[in-house]
């Protein structure tokens, strides 16, 4: 019972900030989300404590006004993703242009011309969500791959906002099957491969220099399927005041035969690109997940 209420009490505040970021104008909007993130970023200082702790390991030259200017940045981020998301039912093909561009298309259509299916690889960086909301809004509607959200009312409003462009999702507890018939039909798979993975459904690369593990699902299906894995990042861009999507070039991905080596080689190459863009925009990415929560057998917790 009390965890009921609990939900409905969680969607009507969710309800009610998105349908009141959307009814505004996008600058009241963003001022609006800002203040928010502020009251989040003095609210959770659990959250601002991981950061930390996550830049110290990751860029230890940083000094402490660094790292706070740069978590500060990850909730002003944040509040520039929940203002734009709102405004997902008022975005379309003719306006989005406004809000965006892209950057390196051909990488993703000459992806597609292989008709072996696209991977899409990003990350919790930048507007993630946007993103994926927008390349529909082009022209190229993506299978998304996702986690449902615990709470049920919740997880229902945020998928409607994010199948309105015309994506269509994954749930990642039965993603293999999914997967695999978009690919087959020559389908375009967005999947965010930076978050902290269990030991048995991850393998352990570097990330920023320190062992991480990670996804290798995404791995296995590109050696598998010969699907283009191609990293793709919605990144906010402070002096055009807009949003830019990077689309990378597609990676190569070696086979050697050996299975579990190529799979390791492939995530590593995978996490390094994801790497370089962090290291470009690290006020963008979210520092506040405890990325490197699992560790290799016998070595102790770093939270």
């Amino acid at each position: 019972m009390h965890l009921q209420i609990r939900y409905r009490a969680e969607y009507a505040a969710a309800w009610t900030i998105l349908k009141a970021l959307g009814l505004l104008p996008r600058p009241v909007a963003h001022s609006c989300a800002a203040i928010l993130s502020r009251v989040l970023y003095w609210g959770t200082p659990g959250l601002r404590a991981v950061a930390d702790q996550n830049l110290k390991m990751a860029l230890p030259r940083l000094a402490s006004q660094e790292r706070i200017a740069i978590c500060r940045g990850v909730y002003r981020s944040l509040s520039r993703l929940l203002a734009e998301s709102a405004r997902f039912p008022r975005l379309n093909a003719s306006n989005i242009g406004e809000l965006m561009r892209c950057d390196g298309l051909e990488h993703y259509k000459a992806a597609v011309s292989q008709k072996r299916g696209v991977l899409f690889l990003t990350a919790h960086l930048g507007a993630w969500e946007l993103g994926a909301f927008a390349h529909a809004l082009y022209g190229y509607p993506l299978y998304v791959l996702y986690r449902p959200l615990d709470n049920p009312l919740l997880d229902r409003l945020v998928n409607t906002y994010r199948t309105l462009s015309g994506n269509t999702l994954i749930n990642k507890n039965e993603s293999a099957r999914g997967m695999l018939a978009a690919l087959q039909r020559n389908g375009t798979i967005g999947i965010l491969a930076d978050q902290n993975t269990l030991p048995e459904e991850g393998v352990f690369v570097d990330f920023f220099g320190v062992p991480a593990s990670t996804t290798a699902g995404i791995a296995k299906i590109a050696l598998r399927t010969g699907a283009a894995v191609v990293p793709a990042f919605c990144l906010w861009h402070s002096q055009e005041k807009r949003f830019r999507i990077h689309f990378h070039e597609p990676l190569r991905l070696e086979q050697t035969g050996n299975t579990q080596q190529d799979v390791r080689a492939a995530t590593q190459q995978m996490t390094s690109v994801i790497e370089e863009y962090v290291r470009q925009y690290p006020d963008q990415w979210l520092w506040i997940h405890r990325r490197w929560k699992t560790r290799p057998p016998g070595e102790p917790p770093l939270y």
